[in-house]
């Protein structure tokens, strides 16, 4: 027995959790440290790449998962450790600002808490997904449960920038505490009883991890695709960590302001994903690797506009550039993940879980190494030239640059990824 549309939904709700903890850290928080507290871009983007870097030991989960791991209790388990980080990272910036040292030790456990609790739970989803969803729903189970994920990110920033002003470090805590445990609740809820009633039987084999994953490495789909979603996401999060600090250092955005503006780049990503979802897979409208080099392309151009609205001092051109690049980077990661979906049953059967980890730890590594490298090139540039715009837009260039070559690789490296057939996205199937 597979997974039902309405179990799909249910686990869907999961990532939808995942995101709203996560973009507290990596945009909220974030904007407070650069601009509040006026420490270095650098400062969390270190701590942000710390929780991505803990992401590596994604792989293992998923052979966990293959190999009999209870996957309820992993995802359960990880959204509790999520929620312990996520509370820890807003008590970590109330701290800095009165006793940096201590505030700081705080963030580092807690982003490293974050990184466990993400690739447990996470990976462990992706699995279960992967298992026990038939194959001719797996596209759609990959495009639901990511734009359930891109609205919890997109609600949650809104949500906690309209609360936000006047800002304070007692009511950012009450706000995460908030969030944080409704989405350990929501979790259990979500999942209670559905593993149970598949059938996602684990594979018993004899192998090692580190033989499980070579093995999978050996398969020249599986490691050509984890190449491109290296370079690929490495360019999606370059400008995750500057973003906030940009709109607030150039424009005079405040905190929550800001946190908006992060919950509408979110819509428009959400607005991209739906698109290729309807059109792709419903209307049969262009190829999986069309939508994704079209995704690329936008994306660099959407960039140049944000770039040209701060140099030109053209506020009112913030909003749509941002909005247009969510939508663009949505556009293209739908595509990505509908390859993905559909790259994970092939090969050795009983390894979906390790190539679902493989790729999530690229996704991981590239998101930690490219914010890290946005934060610390913004950084570099402020010291360089006297305009922040300048600065800032120097590194939005590269990364449109980036962009560019992403999809000239996935012109090559997605060759044969079909957009899937119109039943698979019928709910009353």
């Amino acid at each position: 027995m597979t997974l039902s549309w309405l179990s799909i939904f249910r686990l869907g709700l999961v990532q939808m959790c995942l995101g709203a903890i996560v973009v507290l850290t990596t945009s909220t928080l974030n904007r407070l440290m650069v601009v509040e507290l006026a420490l270095p871009a650098v400062l969390p983007g270190l701590l942000v790449a710390l929780h991505y870097g803990i992401q590596i030991t994604r792989p293992n989960w998923g052979f966990l998962s293959d190999a009999g791991g209870n996957r309820t209790l992993f995802i359960v388990g990880g959204m509790g450790v999520l929620a312990l980080g996520g509370l820890g990272a807003a008590w970590g910036v109330a701290l800095m600002e009165t006793a940096f040292a201590p505030g700081l030790a705080v963030s580092i456990a807690a982003y490293a808490l974050i990184g466990v609790g993400v690739g447990a739970s996470g990976t462990s989803l992706l699995a279960l997904l992967a298992t026990a969803t038939a194959p001719r729903r797996r596209a759609a189970a990959a495009t639901i449960t990511w734009l359930m994920m891109i609205f919890g990110i997109a609600a949650t920033a809104g949500t906690v920038g309209a609360f936000l002003d006047p800002y304070s470090h007692a009511l950012l805590l009450r706000i995460v505490a908030i969030v944080a445990g409704s989405a350990v609740l929501l979790t259990i809820l979500a999942v209670w009883g559905v593993e149970r009633g598949v059938d996602a039987q684990p594979a018993h084999d004899e192998q090692s991890f580190v033989e499980g994953l070579k093995e999978v490495w050996a398969e020249r789909h599986a490691r050509n695709f984890t190449i491109f979603v290296f370079l690929s996401m490495t360019a999606y999060f370059m400008q995750e960590l500057i973003l906030e600090p940009y709109a607030g250092l150039v424009f005079g955005l405040t905190p929550g302001q800001s946190t908006s503006l992060s919950g509408a780049q979110n819509g428009g990503v959400f607005v991209g994903m739906l698109l290729v979802g309807i059109a792709a897979t419903g209307l049969r409208i262009g190829s999986l690797r069309s939508w994704v080099i079209a995704g690329c392309l936008g994306s660099a151009a959407s960039l140049a506009a944000i770039t040209v609205a701060g140099s030109a001092g053209i506020s009112a051109g913030l909003m749509p550039g941002v909005v247009a690049l969510g939508m663009f980077n949505g556009m293209f990661a739908v595509a990505a993940i509908g390859s993905m979906m559909a790259l994970a049953g092939e090969g050795r059967e009983s390894r979906e879980g390790t190539r679902m980890g493989l790729w999530g730890a690229a996704q991981a590594i590239a998101a930690g190494f490219g914010g890290l490298t946005g934060a610390a090139a913004a950084d570099v540039m402020r010291t360089v030239v006297a305009s922040d715009a300048t600065a800032f837009g120097t590194v939005f260039l590269a990364e449109a640059a980036l962009f560019l070559v992403a999809a000239a690789m996935a012109a090559k490296v997605i060759q044969t990824a079909r957009a899937p057939g119109r039943a698979a996205m019928m709910p009353g199937e």
